[in-house]
């Protein structure tokens, strides 16, 4: 087994939304979530086989929302709610569960350490301090504004662990 490290890149990210989500997607080059934007984020922490954090990734409130309802097949009035009462209403979370769950595809590589989600931390929880470093800092990372048709947009930041 490699130390290979995998960070996918955004034709893969908007790939994945795509087919997840059954509608078109389009991804670019966004800003990183910034430190007044992480409480109001949802936070995947992805781990080794040895439970070793491997990764952060950040949906914006507004991502998060946008994409949770459109898996859900919910009216894009379900995000714009959650967007406008800062909160990822329930059955949004588990959505955004499910997405955080299946986007560790992107992660793995064959003869490289498996990954897999450890946990998602939902907005007004607490985001441990070793992930929001991990999440704020620089390096190996991939910024990206994600728009979901119909629906909105909304930032996503991927971070590796050092």
């Amino acid at each position: 087994m490699s130390d290979v490290y995998v960070l996918p890149g955004s034709l893969a990210v908007r790939n994945l939304f795509e087919d997840l989500l059954g509608r078109e997607v389009v991804v670019g080059p966004g800003e990183p979530i910034g430190a007044e934007e992480v409480p109001t984020s949802s936070v995947a922490v992805f781990t080794d086989n040895r439970n070793q954090m491997y990764a952060a990734l950040a949906l914006d409130l507004s991502l998060a929302a946008n994409a949770g309802a459109a898996l859900g097949l919910l009216p894009a009035g379900a995000a714009e709610d959650a967007v406008d009462e800062k909160e990822l209403f329930p059955n949004l979370a588990e959505n955004v569960f499910e997405l955080c769950n299946i986007f560790t595809s992107l992660l793995n590589k064959e003869g490289a350490k498996h990954i897999k989600l450890y946990q998602v931390i939902y907005p007004k929880q607490d985001l441990p301090a070793d992930v929001r470093q991990v999440l704020l800092a620089l390096g190996r990372r991939l910024d990206l504004t994600v728009e979901v048709t119909r629906y909105g947009k909304g930032k996503l930041s991927l971070a590796l662990a050092p």
